[in-house]
């Protein structure tokens, strides 16, 4: 008994430390668990986390197609001269020669080659139409971002262009971002940047002109969709307070949702003519070409997948916690026990797994507290021991889910409704004092009454 009582005050105490640590960033961790073993009374049994896969270079598994088909260089032959001096015309473009070919696949090779390999459009030889082309990358599945969307322009950042999203495999889009020298005279817009948002506008739909400045600063090259700036909005300059982002995606869907894509769709409306007159007497100066790409991300999996494979040209998460599907958004047949959930972020550092559970479980029996102080549990619920009661004046309903007052929810009516609003429950009307957690002293002294109790028992 002793040996035991001992262990869970070890136990114990490593717990408390680790909360106690959960303001530094590596205590939130990065969810790349979706389960561990810890020890009960009856052996070993699986403690079970939120988890998703790490983000990466998403450019290596998408389809890029083009709009028109035919708007590569190449067939047939053509001439181009460079923008900023008319009479450098040597610049060569044949689809049937390797070295002189630009197909869209070089906007997704290895960067850093010499010469810079790219992608490059027509000239606009058919002015005054306009020299349209749409880009559109696809996933064929769900991805949400995590770094900036970055393009980089060979030959003069276009003067209009628009960035769009969506969610439904192409078959509707939604502006991301438009870009113009002039948004005004393009999109009858204010020009703003991603610095004039702020936590309660951070969906706004905004035309900026910061990345389309004529041909004289050579050197910008890039355009760029801005994520983490927007992330910054919750999670302070640096990134630091992650934790305020896990908690508002996890909490405002449209939120979540602005960050999820399946198909990004670029369309460039207007190349770079680096004056304020289009020289008709030399249109092959003008044409689009982009030599690099970068999206940055990760699979959607509901926050219950580690790991996600690229297999017959298609990505697929490798689903935990008893679900299925591309996006682990179902039960597995026979565990269907309860309705199928998304994890949670909420709480960190680990998140709430929302495993699905088998059919006919039987009665819940009653888990006794074992000398860990975690619940043995046959059959686990929700609000069935003093270490999962239902918070804020909530009620327990069959041990299955908590009934929880009109101003908040979440598992164990742990979460403020109004945090759903961008922003939080910050403001002054929102009526609800800011919730805060248990102190380390207070969780300790819980968890060892508790203890105390178990071994006078024993």
């Amino acid at each position: 008994m002793r040996f035991h009582f001992t262990l869970a005050l070890q136990a114990l105490w490593t717990a408390v430390c680790q909360a106690a640590m959960q303001h530094y960033p590596a205590a939130w961790g990065h969810y790349d668990v979706c389960k561990s073993q810890i020890y009960t009374d009856e052996g070993l049994t699986w403690d079970y986390m939120a988890c998703q896969p790490e983000a990466t270079d998403m450019t290596h598994y998408l389809k890029v197609t083009l709009d028109p088909p035919n708007i590569t260089c190449g067939d047939p032959p053509e001439t181009y001269c460079a923008l900023e001096n008319p009479y450098m015309c040597n610049n060569e473009c044949d689809a049937s020669t390797d070295e002189l070919a630009h197909p869209p696949e070089l906007m997704f090779d290895i960067e850093g080659r010499n010469p810079t390999t790219f992608w490059q459009s027509t000239s606009w030889k058919k002015y005054p139409k306009a020299l349209l082309v749409n880009l559109t990358l696809s996933w064929n599945k769900t991805i949400e971002l995590t770094d900036d969307i970055v393009l980089t322009f060979e030959s003069g950042r276009p003067e209009q262009m628009v960035l769009e999203k969506s969610l439904d495999y192409g078959r509707t889009w939604q502006p991301y971002q438009f870009y113009a020298t002039d948004c005004l005279d393009a999109f009858t817009m204010e020009p703003k940047t991603v610095q004039d948002l702020t936590q309660h506008t951070l969906l706004d739909i905004i035309c900026t002109e910061d990345y389309s400045r004529g041909y004289v600063w050579k050197n910008d090259k890039t355009v760029r969709f801005e994520i983490k700036e927007r992330f910054a909005l919750f999670a302070g300059p640096r990134l630091h307070n992650m934790a305020s982002l896990y908690g508002q995606l996890d909490t405002t869907k449209n939120l979540r949702d602005f960050f999820t894509i399946t198909d990004l769709r670029i369309r460039l409306l207007r190349p770079a003519t680096g004056a304020t007159m289009v020289d008709e007497t030399n249109l092959s100066r003008y044409f689009y070409a982009i030599s690099d790409i970068k999206v940055q991300g990760r699979c959607k999996c509901n926050l219950h997948a580690i790991s996600c494979v690229y297999d017959k040209d298609k990505l697929g998460c490798e689903c935990e916690h008893n679900t299925t599907g591309p996006d682990c958004g179902r039960c597995k047949r026979n565990y269907q026990g309860r309705a199928w959930s998304a994890g949670s972020y909420l709480p960190i550092p680990k998140g709430t797994a929302n495993i699905c559970i088998p059919n006919n479980i039987g009665p819940v029996i009653r888990p006794n507290v074992s000398s860990l102080g975690v619940a043995n549990r046959k059959e686990a619920r929700v609000c069935d021991n003093e270490l999962l009661r239902c918070q804020n004046g909530g009620v327990c309903v069959n041990n299955v889910r908590c009934n929880c007052p009109a101003t908040y929810s979440g598992l164990l009516c742990e979460k403020p409704r109004c945090s759903s609003e961008l922003g939080g429950c910050g403001g002054p009307g929102s009526g609800q004092a800011p919730l805060t957690p248990p102190s380390a002293l207070r969780l300790l002294l819980l968890l060892g009454s508790v203890l105390l109790g178990e071994a006078a028992v024993l």
